[in-house]
């Protein structure tokens, strides 16, 4: 529909007007030639004399020029607009990162896959992860993968299609044998610093202890406590392992209890599956819904037509201009023919 962005522009319309009548006229002196024969002069011609001032007046078509243009330079100024129907999109309203263990001991094959067949712990992680992205649509997510020391695989977005592809094409020791799970939290903090969404969560999932951490797990829980992060803790691993392999069990319900997410333990892929439902249903999908109506700008049609009026207007003057030349001077022949008689 049709809208002005500065309608107040409008009060200029009778401005014309206000001056017209309320400023004084425009007086201009011009030279005279005073001559001995000025009377014989007037009665030839059949002049009258008058005292005073000579008032010019504008042609009926110049007059409509002149208001035409004044009406289309205050419509420019109003700036008109076509509003289109409004718009809705959503905007999302959460960042989830996930924090994945890529250690040697992610390659165990202890885990089975949805035929049937034993597979890695990677494997299977990978399987469940994939699936979980599908369903965060309307979130921003970022990976990052850690082991002898965090790296990000995905920064935050909303092309869940090539988070998918990335997680597919993690493997076992690409960031290191090791374990440094304080780190990946530390990594994670500083993505979520700027970020400007209200919910921030972060999902971390290991099978070992941390050893290889500069930040020990309990500081950087609190400080993503302290950032409004909440970090869901999922093990996998074995909790009878020893050595590098083993499940600090204490240290990742520390980490969620800390920041108000919780801890869970997967044996196998379904057990996995049903915790990434289980978190679905927790850090439900969150958008919101942003309206948005285009607007076209149309300032440019009166504008066009104020320079095209404007140019016909002088267009006219220059045709007429000869003519008037002629006619004067054909007057000013006969008066002075007169006055030779």
């Amino acid at each position: 529909m049709p809208s002005f962005a500065y309608p107040w522009f409008a009060v200029l319309l009778p401005l014309p007007l206000v001056v017209y009548f309320l400023l004084p006229r425009h007086r201009q002196r011009r030279p005279a030639l005073r001559v001995p024969f000025f009377t014989r002069l007037v009665t030839l011609t059949g002049a009258k004399p008058e005292g005073g001032s000579v008032v010019g007046h504008r042609g009926l078509i110049r007059s409509l020029l002149l208001t035409g243009c004044w009406l289309l330079a205050v419509a420019a100024l109003m700036r008109p607009q076509w509003i289109e129907p409004p718009l809705h999109f959503d905007k999302p309203a959460r960042d989830l990162l996930l924090l994945v263990d890529l250690s040697g001991s992610m390659d165990t094959k202890d885990f089975t896959d949805a035929s049937g067949a034993t597979v890695s712990r990677l494997a299977a992680v990978k399987q469940v992860l994939t699936d979980f992205l599908k369903r965060r649509e309307g979130d921003r997510v970022g990976v990052v993968v850690f082991g002898d020391a965090p790296f990000t695989l995905v920064p935050f977005t909303t092309d869940l299609s090539l988070s998918e592809r990335l997680v597919g094409e993690m493997q076992v020791g690409m960031a290191g044998p090791r374990t440094a799970f304080g780190d990946a939290i530390g990594l994670g903090i500083n993505l979520f610093a700027k970020s400007t969404v209200p919910a921030k969560t972060m999902i971390a999932l290991t099978d070992g202890n941390d050893t290889a951490s500069s930040v020990p797990t309990d500081q950087a829980a609190r400080i993503a406590a302290d950032n409004g992060i909440v970090i869901h803790t999922i093990a996998v691993g074995d909790p009878a392992a020893a050595g590098e392999d083993k499940l600090d069990e204490a240290a990742l319900k520390d980490v969620a209890s800390a920041t108000g997410g919780g801890y869970y333990r997967a044996m196998d892929r379904e057990q996995l599956a049903t915790i990434y439902d289980k978190l679905d249903q927790i850090e439900t999908r969150k958008v919101d819904t942003v309206t948005f109506r285009p607007k076209t700008e149309l300032y440019w049609i009166p504008l066009g037509a104020l320079a095209i009026l404007s140019m016909l207007g002088q267009a006219l003057l220059l045709i007429r201009w000869p003519h008037r030349r002629a006619t004067a001077s054909a007057t000013s022949e006969a008066r002075a023919e007169a006055v030779r008689t």
